[in-house]
């Protein structure tokens, strides 16, 4: 059952398409992710979603309620951890949780839901002393005060160090075993790859594809990548005819070979080069993920 709908959603300033037809549907107790770099709309979308934001036209309906005529009911069953959350460094832990809670009418045991964000003995601590991975620790506690039905995260590990990012991982994984839907966005394809059940790719305000990472990636035709950088002498057309070379990615001297046969490709390759005189530089060979998806539909790097 779809918990979230949306239909046609349009959002532009001036003549930018933040978002243009955006539709898709978010299905009960499912982590959707919203995978796409800065700028491509994802954002702008989860704000209308929750009501921060006003779209042009299109529909967005949360637990069968209409979200652009009934603003309040629906945020009352959300919870939503922003890009940036901006906090009173002064406040306390706690403190900070009770001043959220009290802007809902359901509550949570506030006790537990510490000892569940690893907070405990942070609770009694100024916010302006908290690290960065409690700091988000503390905004994923304060989108969980009102026990919501559906969790929206938006970027919820940017800027933390790869220790803290799984930890936050961990968490949602957690939360997403008590029954709540998560919709997220990210620019990590790792990330999407590790939490997401489904997926939708956002570029330049548009949805240009969507389903499981694992069929995304399968859709591609290629089970591997190769990347490297070359020197002068080799008329990249030739890479296209190498052994096994499904299609191929070129951007000034750095090059991606997307193969089924990565071992025929490179001998392909090595034999190529050395005819040609070229030297081969930062070679790497990886199966195919996400950010081989958005190449391929992009022609450019997800973080570019």
């Amino acid at each position: 059952m779809a918990i979230i709908e949306v239909a046609g959603l349009c959002k532009s300033y001036g003549k930018v398409k933040a978002a243009h037809e955006v539709t898709f549907n978010v299905e009960d107790g499912e982590v959707f992710g919203i995978l796409g770099p800065n700028g491509a709309g994802k954002t702008t979308t989860l704000e209308i979603i929750e009501g921060l934001r006003t779209a042009d036209s299109g529909s967005v309906r949360v637990c069968d309620i209409d979200v652009l005529k009934e603003k309040r009911a629906v945020q009352e069953l959300i919870g939503v951890q922003l890009q940036s959350t901006t906090l009173f460094d002064e406040l306390t832990v706690m403190e900070t949780i009770h001043l959220f809670q009290g802007l809902f009418s359901k509550k949570v045991n506030l006790t537990s839901l510490v000892t569940k964000l690893a907070l405990t003995d942070k609770q009694k601590s100024p916010v302006k002393e908290l690290s960065g991975g409690q700091k988000q620790r503390l905004a994923l506690a304060l989108a969980l005060v009102n026990d919501p039905k559906v969790l929206f995260l938006d970027e919820p590990t940017t800027g933390l160090d790869p220790q803290a990012r799984r930890s936050v991982w961990e968490l949602v994984q957690e939360i997403r075993s008590n029954g709540k839907t998560i919709v997220l966005t990210t620019h990590y394809m790792e990330e999407a790859e590790s939490l997401c059940d489904r997926v939708a790719v956002m570029d330049h305000g548009k949805i240009i594809a969507m389903d499981t990472p694992r069929q995304l990636i399968k859709n591609l035709g290629f089970d591997n990548t190769i990347e490297f950088s070359i020197g002068d002498g080799l008329d990249v057309r030739e890479l296209e005819k190498l052994p096994s070379v499904k299609s191929v990615h070129n951007k000034e001297k750095e090059h991606h070979l997307f193969t089924q046969d990565p071992q025929a490709t490179l001998l392909g390759l090595m034999r190529l080069a050395q005819e040609r005189s070229a030297a081969i530089s930062d070679l790497r060979v990886h199966t195919a993920s996400l950010e081989d998806v958005f190449i391929s539909l992009t022609g450019r790097r997800l973080r570019e």
